[in-house]
């Protein structure tokens, strides 16, 4: 057997029994490759149930507000994902009369659809001639192969594109893609691959030579920005004072508090008599509490993030403040930080 028959026949034993595999209805794969990006399995496979279920076709996702699209994305992170899934609905429905395109050169042109996820769907929707490459297939044929080119650089990209075309198999593409994706989820991870149960190990690069741990190969991440957020709670009988997030930065659109943003990690004493703080909440502000600084992690991004609960309102409303009942919180989608803390805060 040559290398795709031995990935196929691993598959199909030891293959996982998930429902996006129990179909070729391209609205269906792209809900499970977008909300399964940056995410594990595990962790993604009830968004998707809920997605699914609540939306299930692409006409009536394109029928959602974003709000509620948010709303169930919340806690899943990369937020920009579910607002782009609800363009491309809507781009669906509109451009195409509700008809999810197959081909990799339509769905290319959808919103939020990259070179991987067109290939996907492509390749699981209509069996089309496209070879899948995502983090999972980086590793195999880095591993097999012993390609020591980085897999974030633009030669490296170029590389491994062209070895999982090369190696592709004609006749079965989409058992294929799925094989060598699932092959490295399940078998060759990241760390501790299973080599010892591994049925081509013996054609294994890495296996030969002892360099599984050193690939792949990829290029140092970028710098990450820290970031000290100030969050202030006001409540009001059944209410509470939130702030309704614009676009172009981190929680586009959803919901979280009135905020003052500091270059570093100020005292309450400090913070409070910053331009930024006396404009809207004056200079004798009253503090009920005040939470421990926590930290929340984003791609390229730290968050500081602390909790300042007020007595009275703030002096100056801001147009994107707005009262909202206590009972209504869950109908607005809210970053992590913001749901964690209200839901001890409120029980």
């Amino acid at each position: 057997m040559d290398f795709s028959d031995e990935l196929i026949k691993w598959y199909l034993e030891n293959k996982r029994d998930l429902p996006w595999r129990h179909t070729t209805d391209a609205y269906i794969i792209w809900l499970s490759e977008v909300i399964l990006q940056q995410t594990r399995v595990g962790q993604g496979l009830p968004y998707f149930n809920r997605f699914a279920e609540k939306y299930p076709t692409v006409n009536d996702f394109a029928a959602a507000d974003e709000d509620e699209v948010l709303r169930l994305w919340q806690g899943l992170g990369y937020y920009s994902r579910g607002r782009n899934m609800l363009k491309t609905a809507r781009m669906v429905r509109d451009e195409y009369g509700g008809t999810f395109p197959t081909t990799y050169d339509e769905l290319i042109k959808l919103k939020g659809i990259g070179e991987y996820t067109a290939a996907a769907i492509a390749s699981f929707a209509a069996n089309e001639l496209r070879a899948v490459v995502d983090g999972n297939v980086y590793r195999v044929l880095a591993r097999y192969f012993g390609i020591a080119e980085p897999i974030n650089s633009t030669g490296g990209k170029k590389i491994f594109q062209a070895t999982a075309t090369d190696f592709l198999n004609k006749k079965k593409p989409a058992v294929h893609n799925q094989a060598i994706m699932e092959f490295g989820a399940m078998l060759c991870k990241p760390k501790n691959p299973a080599c010892g149960i591994c049925p081509i190990r013996l054609a294994c690069y890495a296996f030969k030579y002892n360099a599984t741990a050193a690939l792949p190969v990829k290029l140092k991440k970028l710098s990450i920005k820290q970031r000290f957020i100030n969050y202030f709670l006001f409540t009001n009988g059944d209410e509470i004072l939130m702030n309704k997030r614009g676009e172009g930065d981190i929680w586009a659109n959803m919901y979280d508090l009135p905020m003052v943003e500091t270059s570093e990690l100020l005292s309450l004493d400090e913070l409070l008599v910053i331009p930024t703080s006396t404009e809207n909440f004056g200079h004798d502000v009253k503090i009920s509490t005040a939470s421990e600084v926590t930290k929340h992690i984003l791609t390229h991004q730290h968050l500081y993030i602390r909790f300042i609960t007020l007595t009275y309102k703030p002096v100056k409303m801001s147009p994107n403040w707005v009262f909202v009942k206590v009972e209504n919180l869950q109908k607005h989608p809210l970053p992590k930080p913001l749901f964690i803390f209200l839901d001890n805060f409120l029980n």
